[in-house]
């Protein structure tokens, strides 16, 4: 019998397996996938957060093997924690067990020396230790069996009481009336961006009223997630919901990033035009944020059972990476002229106040990017999975303090509290342009 510990093939797919155990989100839906010709060792399905109460239901069905004469018994379902399979892996590597489902760290669920001639198979597990579990398939034969199966997998948790059950990881089972108290949050900013557009309807720009579209794809989209996740939680599908979700997520994305830029560029507050370099950030934004949102569906949809599941979330970190790039040239350009300006012309202590209101934009858009690309992240892998609804809240709470910082420093008015000065402040502003040199980048 082959052993697939020091495999080639084995070391690779082992050290993926653990790169989706740290990244992988907790994803609660009932699902159902496809495997043909396969003999990864490994397959990854599902992680969730379970309760004292949790059950799996795994039914797998029109199986088909390459070589049916091999040992079965290595060939199965298992679950395991991310402590546990550590663990397992240290005892692969020290030749303890010659297979994961022959340790005895993992909790087996089913193995293919069961089927008895039969192709498909029906599974109730009853899981009464709270923890987060990842849903595995091992093939402990990689380079003799291909294994080809329908998976349906539906993980939950059972409400003690009631009975009802629960489909949402534990730790995320708040999460619906998380995004639609944010939803109302955003819907009332919405409302008071309107009274204030209305009341200085005379000194409001462009930019302003696309604030406001801005603020009410953020509250449409949080709504439509609210919904789909409340339907998940209650039967396992969104049922569409998450197609209004991917909607109002990409118009949410692509005008966010592109009210940076022109905020960035000054336009509408200080020129009525757009530079063409200005215009090309534009232009390779908007598609960057269409390949984001089919690469966010792609991994939603599929699952990371996938062969091509860590390409699609190598794509989106890629791609989002570059979008929080992209919308800080403009930012750096509209503070390069205004340094510029600042030293040339009789308006320089005007110039510096615009010059300190750009700084402040461009410090503030670093934070909210650092903060949600790397600290909620960080967030989420070093919290408990019990509280794994914090990094929302904290995401959510970061991108509220963005918006209402953003649309305070440039709401219509028609002298910008950052633009007016009094002789004395012009003074030693303009004493401070001759003796210091302004904002290194």
């Amino acid at each position: 019998m082959g052993s697939y510990s020091s495999s080639p093939l084995w070391a690779r797919t082992l050290a993926v397996f653990l790169l989706l155990l740290f990244s992988t989100p907790s994803l609660a839906e009932i699902r159902s996938s496809e495997i043909r010709n396969d003999e990864r060792p490994i397959i990854p399905f599902d992680q969730f957060g379970f309760t004292h109460t949790g059950r799996l239901e795994l039914s797998v069905s029109k199986i088909s093997l390459s070589n049916s004469n091999l040992d079965l018994s290595i060939v199965g379902f298992f679950l395991c924690t991310l402590d546990s399979w550590l663990h397992v892996f240290q005892q692969l590597e020290d030749g303890e067990i010659r297979c994961a489902l022959q340790s005895d760290l993992v909790k087996t669920v089913y193995t293919f020396n069961s089927l008895n001639g039969h192709d498909s198979f029906t599974t109730v597990y009853n899981e009464t230790d709270s923890d987060q579990y990842n849903l595995v398939f091992a093939n402990c034969h990689p380079q003799q069996l291909k294994v080809s199966m329908n998976v349906r997998s539906a993980m939950y948790n059972l409400d003690g009481k009631t009975g009802i059950r629960d489909y949402l990881s534990a730790g995320r089972t708040v999460l619906p009336r998380v995004y639609f108290l944010f939803s109302l949050v955003y819907f009332s900013i919405a409302v008071v961006w309107i009274v204030v557009l209305y009341r200085k309807r005379l000194t409001a720009f462009r930019i302003h009223y696309f604030m406001l579209a801005v603020v009410i794809l953020k509250g449409l989209n949080l709504l439509c997630e609210a919904e789909d996740k409340s339907y998940i939680k209650r039967t396992g599908s969104a049922h569409g919901w998450d197609v209004l979700f991917y909607i109002f997520s990409f118009l949410k994305g692509i005008s966010l990033f592109t009210l940076i830029v022109l905020i960035g560029t000054g336009w509408s507050f200080i020129k009525p035009y757009l530079q063409d370099k200005e215009k090309k950030v534009l232009m390779i934004v908007i598609p960057l944020q269409v390949i984001a949102n089919i690469a966010q569906v792609v991994i939603d949809e599929s699952g990371p059972y996938g062969h091509d599941w860590i390409t699609w979330k190598q794509v989106f970190l890629l791609v989002d990476v570059v979008c929080c790039c992209a919308v800080l040239f403009p930012i750096v350009w509209s503070i390069k002229n205004l340094r510029e300006a600042a030293r040339t012309d009789g308006k320089a202590a005007v110039n510096l106040m615009k010059l300190t209101l750009f700084r402040h934009y461009y410090v503030v858009v670093i934070c909210y990017i650092y903060f949600t690309r790397v600290v909620v992240y960080a967030l989420e892998t070093i919290t408990s999975y019990r509280y794994s609804w914090t990094s929302v809240v904290a995401a959510e709470l970061a991108t509220l303090g963005f918006y209402l910082f953003t649309g305070y420093k440039f709401k219509p008015e028609a002298h910008n509290p950052y633009f007016v000065i009094d002789d004395e402040e012009e003074e030693a502003a303009a004493e401070a342009l001759k003796l210091e040199d302004e904002f290194e980048l």
